[in-house]
């Protein structure tokens, strides 16, 4: 039995007749840009989570950066973030040339720790930039309690989230603005790079949608130094085909991943996500971490079986930052996450059946029956 890390065709096909509507309904209209399926498409995200406004976007990184930008963040700015994580978070820091603080991540869910974050907060602390970690929020309670005190901005990074809830919230509305990404990996991923701005901040979002689009709301009027960040009318349609499957799709996620943490209780050394009380989520991934992670993943691949490291470096040690300073040891749990952590296959057309598999081929690895 082949179990890839990821496959993207089954969601087209099932999804063929949708999305093949979606793609003629362009056609027909004759716009690209800036057009209904954007204007819909938006309605009908902002609808989802529960937020007054979603701006589209090209892509999750630009969603975040534009936001920064909308605050006026810049050199001699601070913003914090999570040691643990994609680059493209501290990207859209640097990208306005502020500073990104790194943040250690809680030991248990792997997202931001609210109990070390005050110690990152400085004068020149701007903004709290929380990431919702392979499909799990943070614990946006109590970093929205700490922002408050000390009069932060908290933008979440909702690239990995959609649909997750944290206290029977949506991840995207749990913040003063979120930043999304539907890279077509993602639980609602469009069929190319986009994104998108959620936030019930109208004057944010009417900020936003001059700056997406060149600083311009009527053509060759440029009121702002804006950028082109654009999410087309194509992407668009296909989000909108989508978008009424994610709660089905996350449903089937939750189902693996509760096979999964059932199979796998007391393997060897594995450590298996953590789940608090307050949060439910969407298992973008299912992240598992071991010294043998090495050993672990030429085991797998051996029995046809994709898995994915997610993230091998962290940003502090990327050739990136490399000027900053930062050394190995800086962030001791940051680093030892990258050394552990493994991604297993999991999706909403992974089989329970390949599932059981790849639990087996562990168990197996670890001696355990």
């Amino acid at each position: 039995m082949k179990v890839p890390i990821l496959d993207l065709k089954p969601a087209c096909d099932e999804l063929r007749t949708e999305l093949d509507a979606a793609y003629r309904r362009v056609l027909d209209s004759g716009w690209l840009l800036l057009g209904r399926e954007l204007e819909a498409f938006e309605a009908e995200y902002a609808g989802s989570v529960g937020t007054a406004h979603c701006v589209g976007v090209a892509n999750g990184l630009e969603a975040m950066q534009l936001v920064l930008m909308a605050l006026g963040v810049g050199p001699g700015d601070e913003v914090v973030v999570p040691s643990h994580g994609y680059i493209a978070t501290w990207l859209a820091v640097t990208h306005t040339g502020a500073k990104p603080i790194p943040c250690e991540p809680d030991p248990r869910t792997y997202n931001l720790d609210p109990a070390r974050l005050e110690s990152c907060l400085t004068p020149r602390t701007r903004v709290i930039l929380p990431i919702h970690l392979y499909g799990q929020t943070a614990d946006m309670e109590r970093i929205n309690a700490i922002a408050a005190r000390h009069g932060l901005f908290v933008l979440e990074d909702a690239a990995q989230s959609h649909g997750a809830r944290c206290h029977g919230r949506a991840a995207g509305s749990l913040g003063n603005a979120a930043g999304v990404s539907f890279y077509p990996s993602k639980n609602l991923g469009a069929l190319a790079d986009a994104g998108a701005v959620t936030t019930s901040d109208a004057a944010l979002a009417d900020k936003l949608r001059h700056l997406r689009n060149y600083g311009s709301k009527v053509r060759y009027q440029n009121e702002l130094p804006g950028m082109n960040s654009r999410l087309s009318e194509l992407q668009a349609a296909f989000l909108r085909a989508k978008l009424p499957k994610l709660d089905e799709w996350n449903a089937r996620r939750v189902a693996l991943a509760e096979r999964y943490l059932k199979q796998l209780e007391g393997v060897g050394d594995l450590v298996l996500p953590w789940v608090p009380a307050w949060a439910s989520p969407v298992w973008h991934l299912f992240v598992v971490r071991t010294s043998r992670r090495e050993a672990l993943q030429r085991h797998l691949a051996a029995q046809e079986i994709g898995t994915q490291i997610h993230y091998p470096t962290p940003p502090h040690l990327s050739k990136a930052y490399a000027e900053a300073g930062w050394k190995r040891g800086d962030f001791p749990l940051a680093e030892r996450l990258a050394d552990e952590v493994l991604s297993l296959p999991i999706g909403p057309h992974v089989s329970a059946e390949q599932v059981d598999f790849v639990c087996e081929k562990i168990r197996g690895f670890f001696g355990t029956r």
